[in-house]
């Protein structure tokens, strides 16, 4: 028989269809005291469940291209939603959202401290040979591990194919949404799992270590040695697999992530970009010295200072493996999460500066609006969509320097103002 996409697609397109309420008369002589029972007439679909019913059918055949049975596809794709929760949480991560101060507040808590210790007893024989074999230290792995799933304690509240599709059919992260779902597709092809089975993030990420599928596909390790890789079930594959992710990703083995430096008066702030890689010698030069006070260490050769919190907040002297940690999640805020809370389950202090707990960094609409002013004197900031990449951070650089401030390239609501008011001026 056929594939019916009408009965297929009905979860998806149930709204579309208009209901009638049959209502059973009420006998005549009742009909005086009797008020027939009100009804509302169903709403009609939104232009996003159109756009989303019309998505989930025409992707059948991209998928088939990319090698998907269309047994497979129709399985795992007949009963998705589109939910606007994910569409909500799309907008509001908490890497990109929180202070970075209150994000490390949460991910370095003395509870995660203390159960990272715990958990990392409790595995240490696996973690050794994790180890061993990846080069990664076993204080990453947990780190990860309880950054991502507090330690396999984490819930993933959504199917990852309803995740994914509702990411997919519209919106910033489409291409990556729509990459992702070729990938589970894949995934439930060649690993045999049940669709209802595959829980994830709202982000499509799954599993203990939160691995988006085509990381599945290219890393994914058996890390207890039974011939399957379970991610969602067996710690000893997700931390392997996370383990296998680092590594191909270029971890530095004995190497370190990075160090707390402070910064002298003078320090050029232009300089103090994770993307600007000096060597050790120069930053030596320019006055940068360790937090505790020991000297800048001699390896590796080069680094990068990163200011998470701008020029008032603390400052770290940053090295590849760092940058490591940024390609399992490009946010520096959980890449500095990762390290922290690594050094502490390993019983090093603390970050020493004070963070500036009284500054407001600007939400995604506010930097949408501050995006847009500087584009407005002239800058080249590159998309405007909330995100400040490299070309906004050397925008943001600038105006500072013209205007007497330390030119660290961090947003606050006193700089929006400031750049918003002479944007305005500059059009009138």
């Amino acid at each position: 028989m056929g594939f019916n996409w009408n009965a297929a697609a009905r979860p998806v397109l149930a709204m579309l269809a208009l209901t009638v309420c049959a209502c059973t008369s009420p006998a005549p002589e009742a009909v005086a005291h009797t008020r027939r029972p009100h009804t509302e007439a169903p709403k009609p679909p939104s232009p996003q469940d159109i756009k989303f019913a019309a998505f989930i059918r025409d992707f059948r055949d991209t998928a088939h291209d990319a090698g998907i049975h269309h047994a497979t596809y129709d399985a795992a794709m007949a009963h998705v939603t589109r939910k606007q929760r994910i569409e909500d949480l799309n907008l509001a991560q908490p890497e990109f959202t929180l202070p970075v101060w209150i994000y490390l507040d949460r991910a370095v808590s003395d509870r995660r401290i203390a159960n990272g210790q715990q958990a990392l007893a409790a595995n240490a024989q696996m973690l050794a040979s994790v180890e061993a074999k990846y080069g990664v230290p076993k204080e990453f792995l947990v780190s990860i591990w309880g950054n991502e799933s507090d330690y396999g304690r984490g819930s993933e509240p959504f199917n990852m194919f309803d995740a994914l599709a509702t990411l997919a059919y519209d919106g910033p992260r489409m291409d990556y949404a729509r990459r992702e779902l070729i990938a589970a597709l894949k995934i439930m092809q060649q690993q045999n799992f049940a669709a209802e089975r595959m829980t994830s993030s709202w982000a499509g990420a799954f599993g203990q270590t939160q691995f988006v599928p085509s990381t599945f596909l290219a890393h994914a390790a058996d890390g207890d040695g039974d011939g399957v890789i379970d991610l969602w079930h067996s710690s000893a594959d997700a931390l392997a697999s996370a383990a296998a992710v680092l590594a191909d990703a270029g971890w530095q083995r004995g190497q370190r992530w990075g160090t707390e430096v402070v910064l002298p008066k003078d320090f050029p702030y232009e300089q103090a970009d994770i993307d600007t890689v000096k060597p050790i010698a120069e930053w030596r030069r320019l006055g940068v010295r360790t937090a505790s006070g020991a000297a800048l260490p001699s390896a590796p050769e080069s680094g990068a200072i990163y200011l998470p919190a701008g020029a008032r907040g603390p400052a770290f002297l940053v090295f590849d493996n760092f940058k490591v940690i940024l390609k399992y999640n490009n946010a520096a805020s959980y890449a500095l999460a990762v390290c922290t809370l690594a050094g502490r389950i390993r019983g090093d202090a603390p970050i020493l500066a004070s963070w500036p707990r009284d500054e407001h960094p600007l939400n995604r609409d506010e930097r949408i609006a501050f995006q847009t002013a500087l584009a407005k004197l002239g800058y080249d900031i590159g998309t405007v969509d909330g995100v400040l990449g490299r070309k906004a951070r050397a925008a943001t650089r600038d105006f500072q320097q013209k205007h007497g401030i330390p030119p660290d390239g961090f947003p606050t609501e006193d700089l929006l103002t400031r750049v918003a008011t002479e944007a305005q001026g500059s059009a009138q």
